[in-house]
């Protein structure tokens, strides 16, 4: 099936119904929406704004499509911020405030922040957790893009404190632990501890292993809470979240994923490769600005089914130009729909795609869509239609357990981000290295967790 992603918060109320109809006509199914809309939903400290929001569920349920909606708190609002300045992040290199006018300007070491969090996601959950035209729920968006899993701020400081203290229950064990006695880094307690950042030279890598850990817990913690208040009034509806990879935030995203009922992925082919091959010869290079990378978006799609080890989907699809590369070019003749395909050939589910209409305004003005700004189809839109119609008669292929196994470790991430030790040694260059092996060999690789039942595989790489 195929869905894409709307805001309705972003165009005349009179457009939507016609929106609706031609999504349904393009052979449409989901629809994505309020990721972005808290300050929509919550103009005021308490004071809720749904009537819209209640519209536009409608207008698209009348249409006979079904709405995956999200929970709104990648964007805390302006008053939020102003009330409570100690949401934001601190930035671990510079020390300075990562402020309001973007969007993940939130501390998760916050209880300020992790409080208005839920609260939102409660009033939203009990407003449309059993609306028939809502068929699940996203939590949040892209969660720690931008670098935003660490941060050195009072509150994370205060709560490293305290996971230190949970974790090794006497400061004499964190020091033995560490490795302290070594240039003179011993602590005489807990409240002494600070975060590894500003010092004059290389802090100890245990000390930033911790810190890791702490805050990938940090993520963890928001969002086990998070959905456990979907869980609670959105009985029947499933739950997913569009994961970054874990190489690019160093958050456990197996430990993310455990209370979902499927993983989904942000599928963005030339965007990644023109970033990835930022260092390659430029005969490398060319032959791929406009179809991306042959292994890139396989590897990503196989890690994301591997989170759950369920049909996965794709929650947002690039179909023409992205904004934020090096070079933005558009995707060759007949890419959109090639990528699309090779989701489902790795077990998606859906391939949604992003986003409905080109923004005219804004930080994203210059990313494509399936429509232009005035409403005219783009160049995805024949792919798609084509796409759609491929879907009524091929059947998907059934998830199977691939021969080869190779596991993904966060720690091991850590540690190859901490202590290198040599130049080109890079852990996730390692796994890909590995599966870029087994393609051209033909040979199909599941990506698993640490602990993982490894019966039936042939094969495990570690």
């Amino acid at each position: 099936m195929l869905g894409v992603c709307y805001y309705p918060e972003h165009w005349p109320e009179n457009w939507w119904a016609d929106d609706a109809a031609r999504m349904r006509g393009l052979g449409l199914t989901y629809v994505r929406i309020g990721e972005f809309a808290w300050s929509r939903m919550e103009p005021e400290p308490g004071l809720f704004d749904f009537e819209w929001l209640d519209r536009a569920i409608a207008v698209l349920g009348r249409a006979g499509l079904k709405v995956v909606m999200c929970t709104p708190t990648a964007t805390p609002p302006k008053w939020l911020v102003d009330a409570h300045p100690e949401i934001l992040p601190v930035d671990p290199d510079t020390g300075r405030v990562r402020g309001f006018g973007s969007r993940r300007h939130s501390d998760f070491s916050s209880s300020v922040w992790l409080n208005e969090a839920l609260r939102i996601t409660r009033v939203l959950a009990e407003r449309y957790g059993q609306n028939p035209h809502v068929a699940g729920w996203q939590t949040d968006n892209e969660l720690c893009c931008h670098d935003t899993a660490l941060s050195a701020s009072p509150a994370a400081r205060a709560g490293f404190r305290l996971w230190c203290r949970e974790r090794y229950g006497h400061i004499g064990a964190l020091n033995f632990a560490w490795g302290n006695v070594f240039w003179s880094m011993e602590y005489r307690s807990f409240d002494e501890i600070e975060l590894p950042v500003g010092a004059v030279t290389e802090t100890s890598p245990a000390h930033r292993m911790a810190w890791r850990r702490y805050s990938s817990d940090m993520v963890v913690r928001f969002h086990d809470a998070t959905c456990a208040i979907l869980r609670d009034q959105a009985p029947g509806r499933f739950i997913t979240h569009n994961f970054i990879p874990m190489h690019e935030t160093g958050v456990d995203n197996h430990a993310l994923a455990a209370p979902l009922d499927f993983a989904a992925y942000d599928n963005y082919p030339l965007g990644r490769a023109d970033l990835a091959l930022a260092k390659a010869p430029a005969a490398e290079f060319a032959p791929l600005m406009r179809t991306g990378h042959p292994d890139m978006q396989a590897v990503l799609f196989d890690q994301t089914r591997g989170l759950t080890g369920r049909p996965f989907w794709v929650m947002e699809q690039q179909p023409g130009p992205v904004n934020w590369a090096r070079h933005n070019p558009r995707p060759a003749p007949g890419m959109v729909r090639l990528w699309s395909w090779e989701a489902f050939a790795h077990g998606a589910a859906v391939v949604s795609f992003f986003r409905w209409r080109q923004a005219p305004f804004a930080q994203e003005q210059m990313h494509a869509g399936l429509l232009r700004p005035d409403s005219t189809e783009a160049e995805a839109w024949p792919e798609i239609a084509l796409l759609a119609a491929e879907l009524g008669e091929i059947p998907l292929p059934e998830l199977t357990r691939a021969p080869v196994a190779i596991i993904v470790d966060v720690e091991a991430q850590y540690l190859s981000d901490i202590e290198r030790h040599g130049r080109g040694y890079d852990y996730t260059a390692i796994l890909h290295g590995w599966y870029g092996v087994l393609r051209r060999l033909g040979v199909d690789a599941d990506f698993v967790a640490p602990g993982a039942d490894l019966t039936g595989y042939r094969l495990v790489l570690a």
